[in-house]
């Protein structure tokens, strides 16, 4: 062999080597996907790093994930930065302009979130609970006494003003106005009782009916000031939700024990893939580089 063509052999042979000795270490990483024996004898380096330790780089990873990337900190600060509240506030402008071109009853906006039989029953239990509650106020309010009282002091004025007063028989209609005035009062809690129930849940279906019956766009115009206040409330209340409730939610969701679970479901040639996706440059430029320290190694060999 010729001087000349050492010269040029031991660089490439330099560079081929580190080349083939970077791309088996990264293929090794994850191959071979199980272990290997021969004569019974475990093979060593078998199965790849990644396939034997995946156990113990899920652990470190969720670990990791939770401590540094999405820690209470890191996810406050995103979720109460500036830009998010301004894009809330956004997302509520465009709901209520959206809204209040909208000819869609109440109902039918509802219904695009909510089965019908879920909004019927909601509107039911509503109308219940709430006539149960008024009818219960009304009966033991013993509103009879208060109402007779200014029924027959009505009764009186309208007499004493009147061509009977003139007569005196305001003064006959004094001396009876007491018993009538019980009369009536137990006469009124009775009927409180009995009807009111009946009543003021006619009442309540009425007014829910005609409630979900309003198109959208009524409803939500004339009453800017409240928008604006209604807007202000969510805002605090999604900046309450975050600073208190935030600790609680990442301690329910434990995100490192949901990434630790994720990687030790995934097969080894889904994770072989994914990080060939991700790095797929990086590890291309690991394996020219070792071609490239081969290269230099060839040529500094050339010295001795």
């Amino acid at each position: 062999m010729t001087l000349e063509l050492t010269y040029i052999l031991r660089p490439l042979i330099g560079a081929v080597i580190g080349y083939i000795t970077n791309d088996i270490a990264i293929r090794m990483l994850f191959r071979p996907r199980t272990a290997k024996y021969v004569f019974g004898m475990k093979v060593p380096f078998t199965p790849g790093i990644i396939p034997k330790e995946k156990p113990r780089i899920a652990a470190s990873i969720g670990d990791a994930i939770s401590k540094n990337l999405m820690n209470k900190d890191v996810i406050e600060k995103t979720l109460l930065s500036e830009d998010m509240i301004a894009k809330i506030s956004s997302a509520i402008d465009g709901f209520v302009a959206t809204q209040m071109a909208n000819d869609e009853c109440v109902r039918d906006f509802l219904a695009h979130y909510v089965s019908e039989d879920d909004l019927t029953a909601i509107t039911a239990n509503i109308s219940e609970d709430l006539s149960g509650q008024i009818h219960s106020a009304l009966a033991n309010a013993d509103l009879g006494p208060k109402i007779a009282h200014m029924v027959t002091e009505h009764v009186l004025d309208k007499v004493r003003g009147g061509l009977l007063g003139t007569i005196g028989a305001d003064q006959f209609l004094g001396l009876i106005a007491k018993p009538v005035e019980t009369l009536l009062a137990k006469n009124i809690n009775q009927m409180l009782f009995t009807r009111s129930a009946e009543m003021v849940s006619n009442l309540i279906e009425g007014q829910i009916s005609g409630f979900m019956q309003m198109p959208m766009k009524e409803l939500f115009a004339g009453r800017e000031e409240q928008i604006g206040q209604a807007k202000q409330a969510i805002v605090a209340l999604y900046r309450n939700l975050i600073s208190e409730q935030l600790p609680k939610i990442l301690e329910a969701v434990n995100i490192s024990r949901i990434v630790e679970s994720r990687i030790n479901e995934m097969d080894v040639r889904e994770s072989e893939a994914l990080i060939f996706q991700v790095m797929k440059k990086e590890l291309k430029a690991i394996v020219w580089l070792g071609a490239l320290l081969g290269f230099i190694m060839g040529c500094v060999n050339l010295l001795f």
